[in-house]
Formats: structure tokens, C-alpha cells, sequence
């Protein structure tokens, strides 16, 4: 959250040293830990968070919210500590805390917002700073990874320098590893958490590897950037791709810099098993007292706020899970249950998109993903598989019919009975759509050393369906790219070469999608790329 809370006291400016005299050795991930893209516990069970923030820092006699926050059925809380920029939450209290996160069964994220907006914001601490916290506290943290987890830092740059965002997370995390924490990690976006330079997207494989545990979870914060459906879904496809875990760690339904999109959020962390934590419980200031759930900490008194992500659609009431650890955590024997019959879309020769009702898991471990089988006598082929309810499939035989079904299974490795099948029949092949395609950009926002072009719409202008698509076009001289999504990019001296993504290729007759990417340009210069040329396939 950029804007700081009220009722905050003054900062100390001195750092709080470190408390332990020699570092223990890394050893592998214990307790909640990441596999591939998802946060499991310890017995294997997957957990998603859903949760809220409380600004525990400011507030440390609502200790009643942790309980409050719990029986509106959240799975986790966000708790806001300080190290020293405000009144320092000292080992004596962490361990408070942690006493009252167990208690309530509630896994904590436990946060140093210190680092609030560094390089922008005067007294911003440094993320170094915030991992001689952590040490100075480490006592009231060790042996609780099986629900506590460690924020190292919020928002921790804010819009300037934010290059140095790479090397000061990598070196956090390797310095927290050194210490001997064994917890889960999650590290902030800069761009006060919302990644809008995408410095976070483009270097979280470099930050993850920093990591000898293989045990940190990205966390990107969605307010005024995130007010389209577009730039949600591209932002979360491109760690989905990339195989990397990331938490939406903050959003609202209102912010100061713009509308953000909750609706969409929501939906899309649920259907692809994602954590998401709603800022926040109460005691907002600073212009934003709108994003309070609950009014002055009563939790009879929810806001419009509160009640949407409580109670709406794809809310914390209907989607929470608790986390098995506060149950014995028995390990997962239930499957998922039996998907809906697949429906097939944008059937081309070679392709066709699916889509089917997705399961639902009880077990404990959450579902995981999803298999699709050609029916085809004794042995059966895996023809694709998704970790969401739809798939486009690719490189099929033209003029065959397909007989299909899916099969759902969970974390634990537990498997769905089949669907239902369908049948379709591929297109006569014949070396295209008849027709081609059109792209066309819209410069979404610039500044003296850039823009984003957001969208470029890509339309298909013939009259069969397209399997692929190729835009290119020519960057004005001395701009660089900096960034792209939804497209498969390449670069030759000042041509731009943008690919269909295996998910966005295949387009009906007048069907369209878009990508987007960034810019660098010198200061002098208010150039923006200007014409496109589309082919088809």
C-alpha cells in the first residue's frame, strides 16, 4: 500500500543490529514451501491464500482482529510490523503475534514495511535493513514454518532507481538463507508493488535462483495499474509461463491512482488457485480510509470494501480453505471431483480450443490441473494438458474427428474419473485462412524516457480461422524494447518481430486479441511506434 496509515509515530533512523553471532547452514525446504508455481504445506496439501492485511504496527492493542478476521473465514492474515521507521515491533511482540496466529489458525504473512517506496519516499529503509530486522527477531521465528511466512520487505522501491530492484532481492533472500531462516518467502514488486516497468516480471527467474531453498513466492500489489481485465490476465499468464509462484500480496477495490479491477482479480486468482490478500482490516488514513473493511476494527460494521471481498463473488467467504496444519495435517486421499463434458471452439485444421466446468477438491491438497485424452481403444494419448478449465490444442491432423475427455487431479496426486466425451472434426487443410489479419496500437500511457503501447489489437479480417499470427513493425531510431506479453517477441536492429502466444493464435473470422509491450526512448524524443503490419497463418 503506497500511501503510509495514520496515526504513525516518528521514525528512528538508527538500524537495529544483528542479535545472532553466526549463521546456520541452508538446508532444504521445510513447512509451507513452493512446488512448480503453487504453495504447498508440509504434507503436500496445496494452500491458497485468502486473506487481508492488518496494520498491526500502528494498531498493537487490536489484538482482537486476528480472531475477527478468522471468523469471517479468512485463511490467512497479512500482519504489518515496522523495524525502526516507525515504533519497532520488537522480538517480544512478533512472538505475540505469533501466538495469536496459531491460536486462531491463521497463517501469517508477516511483513517489514520499512522498506515502503525506497528511493522515493524520505526514510524508506533498504531491504538489507529489513533482513537485520528479521535477524533481530529471528527468536520469536524459529520453528514456525509450518504457518508463519516471511514478507522481507513492502513495496520496497518505489518509482525511481527501481533497477536495483534485481540484485537488493537476490542479495535479501541469499543474506535471509545465510542467517538460517528456513521460512517461505515472498518479495514486493518495485513501482510501490505494482510492477508497472515490469522490472519484477522480467527478472523473477535471476531473483528466484538467488534462493539455495528454491522457497520464494513473488507478490505483484494490483490497484490503479491493474484496472483492466487485459492487464490482469497478462500480468499473471506471464509467471504462469514462466513457472514461476507469485501471490497477488495487496489490491483494493479503489485507489487514489485509479480503478482496479477486483472483480477480474478475484475471479482469475481463483480460477488458477492463486493467494490473494485484501488491504486491508481497519485503521486506514492518508486519503485512503475507503479501502477500511471494517469500520474503527468492528467486525459487525463490514463496508461496501469489506463486504465485496468477504462476501461477493469469488470471496474470502466462499474460497477459503484452512490450512490442514491446524487440523494434524492428515494428507489428501480424496480426488477431485469428475470435470464437465468439453466443449470445442475455433476449430481449425490443425487446432481446436476446449473448455469444460471445472472441478472442485475437498481432500485438502486443491486441484492441481487438468489432463485431456483422445478416446482411442485400449491406449488412450494425452493430448494436452492445463492448469485451468480450457486448452487450445495444437498440431492435429486435418479432417479427423476427435473424440475427447478430461480427467482433474489434485496436488496430492489424486486423479478425477473421465469426463463425458466430445466429438469434433478438424478443417480440410488448404494452406491458410482464406484472408489475412490487421494490427493496430494504442500508445496506453508515456513519460520523457518511454511508453506502453497497450493493446495492439490484432484482428482476424478473413473468413476461416486463423491458427497464428505475425505483427511486425519498427521502433523510431535510439528506442529500445524493454518489455512485451501475450505475444513471442524478437528483435533485429529497429524491426520488432511479436508472435502469437500457444495461447491467442487461433482467431475466428472477425475474432481478435491483443498483446502489448514497452519502450525506452532518450528524453528528447516523443516518438511512439506508429504502423503494424500483420500476417496470418
Amino acid at each position: 500500500m503506497r500511501k503510509p496509515i495514520g496515526l504513525v509515530a516518528a521514525a528512528f533512523l538508527s538500524l537495529l543490529v544483528s542479535m545472532l553471532a553466526a549463521p546456520a547452514p541452508a538446508h532444504a525446504a521445510v513447512g509451507l514451501r513452493v512446488s512448480g508455481t503453487k504453495i504447498v504445506e508440509a504434507n503436500g496439501n496445496a494452500f491458497v491464500m485468502r486473506g487481508v492485511s492488518h496494520a498491526h504496527t500502528w494498531y498493537t492493542s487490536q489484538t482482537s482482529s486476528f480472531a475477527d478476521i478468522k471468523a469471517l473465514k479468512a485463511n490467512t492474515v497479512r500482519v504489518v510490523l515496522s523495524g525502526g521507521r516507525w515504533t519497532p515491533n520488537a522480538a517480544s511482540d512478533v512472538a505475540n503475534v505469533v501466538s495469536l496466529c496459531r491460536q486462531n489458525r491463521l497463517i501469517c504473512v508477516l511483513e517489514n514495511h520499512d522498506t515502503t517506496g525506497y528511493g522515493e519516499q524520505s526514510g524508506a529503509y533498504t531491504l538489507d535493513q529489513a533482513v537485520t530486522y528479521w535477524n533481530s527477531v529471528k527468536s520469536a521465528l524459529t520453528g514456525t514454518e509450518d504457518f508463519i511466512i516471511i514478507n522481507i520487505g513492502n513495496e520496497p522501491y518505489g518509482n525511481n532507481n527501481v533497477s536495483g530492484w534485481t540484485s537488493a532481492t537476490s542479495s535479501a533472500i541469499a543474506r535471509m538463507r545465510t542467517l538460517g531462516f528456513q521460512h517461505l518467502l515472498i518479495v514486493d514488486a518495485p513501482n510501490w508493488g505494482q510492477d508497472w516497468q515490469f522490472t519484477m516480471r522480467d527478472n523473477a527467474a535471476t531473483v528466484a535462483a538467488a534462493d539455495p531453498q528454491h522457497n520464494t513466492v513473488f507478490s505483484i500489489h494490483m490497484y490503479g495499474v491493474f484496472d483492466t481485465a487485459a492487464e490482469i490476465i497478462a500480468y499473471l499468464n506471464a509467471f504462469q509461463s514462466a513457472g514461476l509462484p507469485l501471490i497477488i500480496g495487496e489490491f483494493g477495490f479503489n485507489h487514489s491512482d485509479g480503478d482496479p479491477d477486483e472483480d477480474t482479480i478475484m475471479a482469475q486468482a481463483q480460477q488458477r488457485a492463486l493467494g490473494y490478500i485484501g488491504w486491508s482490516w481497519s485503521g486506514n488514513g492518508g486519503g485512503v480510509e475507503y479501502l477500511d473493511m471494517v469500520t474503527n476494527f468492528n467486525p459487525a460494521q463490514l463496508t461496501s470494501w469489506g463486504q465485496r471481498i468477504f462476501n461477493g463473488a469469488n470471496g474470502i467467504v466462499s474460497t477459503s480453505r484452512e490450512a490442514t496444519f491446524f487440523s494434524g495435517g492428515s494428507s489428501d486421499t480424496t480426488p477431485p471431483t469428475t470435470p464437465g463434458t468439453p466443449s470445442a471452439a475455433n476449430i481449425t485444421s490443425s487446432g481446436a480450443t476446449l473448455s469444460w466446468t471445472a472441478s472442485t477438491d475437498t481432500g485438502g491438497s486443491g486441484v492441481a490441473g487438468y489432463d485431456v485424452y483422445r478416446e482411442q481403444g485400449a491406449t488412450d494419448p494425452l493430448l494436452g494438458t492445463s492448469a485451468t478449465n480450457s486448452i487450445t490444442l495444437t498440431g492435429l491432423s486435418a479432417a479427423t474427428q476427435y473424440q475427447v475427455y478430461v480427467r482433474a487431479r489434485d496436488v496430492a496426486g489424486n486423479t478425477s474419473a473421465s469426463s463425458a466425451t466430445t466429438t469434433f472434426t478438424t478443417l480440410q487443410g488448404g494452406g491458410g485462412p482464406s484472408g489475412g489479419c490487421t494490427a493496430a496500437g494504442t500508445v496506453q500511457s508515456q513519460w520523457s524516457g518511454g511508453y506502453v503501447v497497450q493493446p495492439v489489437t490484432v484482428t482476424n479480417t478473413g473468413t476461416s480461422a486463423t491458427t497464428g499470427w505475425t505483427v511486425t513493425f519498427t521502433l523510431p531510431a535510439g528506442h529500445t524494447l524493454s518489455g512485451s506479453w501475450n505475444a513471442t517477441v524478437s528483435v533485429s536492429g529497429q524491426t520488432v518481430t511479436a508472435k502469437n502466444a500457444g495461447y491467442n493464435g487461433n482467431l475466428a473470422p472477425n475474432g481478435s486479441t491483443s498483446f502489448g509491450f514497452q519502450v525506452a526512448r532518450p528524453s528528447s524524443n516523443t516518438a511512439t511506434v506508429s504502423s503494424y503490419t500483420c500476417a496470418a497463418s
